[in-house]
């Protein structure tokens, strides 16, 4: 690990001060950050300390959830307005990571965590998100749990956060506060496809600050889940994992949301199959016929072809999940 200079911090104005030094990064529960310094992955001259500041909580208003971003995900996944009004959350936060892990992980830092792909973390193999212009051996390498969906010629690496599928099914958005004041932008055009530039992986301006995150209520959004397939049961990323939220009247799909995760560069609404569902029983025939729309423009690679059939029958699993219920 190269030398640094360290700033604590005790409000957010403060924070945004002592960032706005180049190559200046933000630490809040360093689960990311101080893996990725270890390895030189990242090497900030400063790091800005921000777990005194004030963004914590967990509230409503009339209209949105709200998670301040210094939550640490385990206090989330119990909180009583999470488990009870939106179970995909909570279900998404305690498929993620360890226990130890949880603790210790903010939800900010949870969204804005780095890529998992073993060429961008070994700095002595090429990676165009580590170092633009120097190729993606992934492409043609070991690849098994890389994109089928959103992938381009310059990266084809899974966006790592269980916690962002979720969120992007239910139509989330971030605050982000910069020294200019502060901006909100929808979760789901927060992150960037990597296109020709990989290593600008979403819409954070250079300084700025995650602050909280809101959440549309949405009354039916008890009657969901977050169904995540993995090599092993604990502390892995997904192979595929889907956050699906159902409402079921008379017989008939009124309203759905899904979302996809380890199968894309960025978490994947799953809009087409959402189409296909409403209007429509939720029966099994019907789900997996709609299903089927999920891997629309799915490029496998020679690795993870597998991952289209597996897309498929988790977005199934996911929905006679729900519609199973009374």
């Amino acid at each position: 690990m190269r030398p640094y200079d360290f700033a604590l911090t005790y409000s957010v104005a403060e924070a945004l001060d002592r960032a706005a030094a180049p190559n200046s990064a933000y630490l809040a529960g360093g689960t990311t950050l101080v893996d990725l310094m270890k390895l030189e992955v990242l090497t900030p001259s400063r790091v800005v300390d921000i777990n005194r500041l004030p963004l914590t909580g967990v509230w409503t208003d009339r209209q949105r959830l709200h998670i301040a971003a210094l939550e640490r995900m385990s206090d989330v996944a119990a909180h009583p307005l999470v488990v009870s009004r939106y179970p995909l959350l909570a279900e998404a936060l305690l498929a993620s990571a360890s226990p130890q892990l949880r603790t210790m992980a903010s939800i900010g830092g949870n969204l804005l965590q780095r890529s998992r792909c073993g060429y961008f973390r070994d700095i002595a193999t090429p990676c165009n998100k580590r170092t633009p212009g120097s190729g993606c051996p992934a492409i043609k390498g070991a690849n098994r749990t890389h994109a089928v969906l959103g992938t381009s010629d310059s990266c084809v690496s899974t966006h790592p956060s269980d916690l962002a599928v979720a969120l992007v099914a239910l139509d989330a958005s971030v605050r982000l506060t910069g020294r200019d004041g502060s901006r909100e932008v929808r979760l789901a055009e927060f992150y960037r496809l990597p296109g020709t530039t990989p290593h600008l992986e979403n819409e954070l301006r250079p300084g700025e600050l995650v602050t909280d995150v809101t959440i549309p209520q949405l009354g039916w959004a008890n009657r969901s889940t977050y169904v995540k397939v993995r090599d092993r049961a604990s502390y892995e990323f997904a192979l595929a994992s889907v956050a699906a939220a159902l409402s079921v009247r008379d017989g008939v799909v009124r309203d759905v949301r899904l979302a996809a995760g380890g199968v894309g560069t960025r978490p994947w609404r799953l809009t087409a199959v959402e189409d296909a569902l409403r209007g429509r029983p939720p029966r099994l025939d019907v789900v997996e016929k709609a299903a089927a729309l999920a891997t629309e423009g799915a490029r496998p690679l020679t690795h993870n072809g597998f991952k289209v059939p597996l897309l498929r029958r988790t977005v199934t699993r996911a929905l006679m999940k729900l519609a199973d219920r009374p």
